[in-house]
Order: C-alpha cells, then sequence, then structure tokens
C-alpha cells in the first residue's frame, strides 16, 4: 500500500511504459517519449512537496507536462494547475493507492 508523503515515482513510470512510452530512469522527474510526444513528468505526493517551483515556467519550458500524484490528491492538484494557469499543455494522473489504477485528468478548456 502506498504511502500518502511519498510520491507514485515507480508506479508513474509503470503507467506511462504500459502506453507504450519509453522513460527515463532518474529522479522522481522524468521524460517519457513516444513517436513525436516529449513529456516531462513530475510525481508529487502533495502532503510535503512545495508545488510552486513545478507550477511555474522557471525557463524553459516544456511544450507537454504531466503531474502524477495519488489519486486522492490528483483533484486538488488538478485545480491548483487551473488556478495557475501554466503556459505549458499539462495532464494531471492519478494513482491508487494500490497502484493497480490510475485516472487521467487534462487541463481546463482553452486552456494552453
Amino acid at each position: 500500500m502506498a504511502t500518502a508523503n511519498i510520491p507514485p515515482t515507480t508506479e508513474a513510470r509503470d503507467v506511462f511504459r504500459e502506453l507504450g512510452y519509453t522513460v527515463d530512469e532518474n529522479g522522481r522527474e522524468f521524460v517519457a517519449e513516444r513517436k513525436w510526444r516529449r513529456v516531462l513528468v513530475t510525481t508529487l505526493c502533495m502532503e510535503t512537496d512545495d508545488l510552486e517551483p513545478y507550477l511555474t515556467d522557471g525557463g524553459e519550458t516544456p511544450r507537454l507536462r504531466c503531474f502524477v500524484t495519488w489519486r486522492n490528491n490528483a483533484g486538488e492538484l488538478r485545480d491548483q494547475l487551473v488556478s495557475s494557469k501554466p503556459p505549458y499543455d499539462w495532464a494531471v494522473i492519478g494513482i491508487d493507492a494500490d497502484g493497480e489504477d490510475f485516472a487521467v485528468m487534462e487541463g481546463a478548456p482553452g486552456s494552453p
């Protein structure tokens, strides 16, 4: 069973592999690639993470970003992204505590 204060890093890699992406093996932020898509994936636990550095531009912004957290935190993360209006296309993946299932939440209509 997952611990809420540990990000779902292994589970996130498994989800992207299941979706046909290749992933690198570096840390809790990694790149997933498939065909022309290159997605910067960031895993977050929400309870202990400072979200601000992840949600702001910070320089060279990737075109596609995906934030992965535990499913019970995914709605809150999506709401924070909608409010902050980051300058990139994004999605949130919420992973079940057992790591067996996940849900994808996309950005608000009309967002970049």
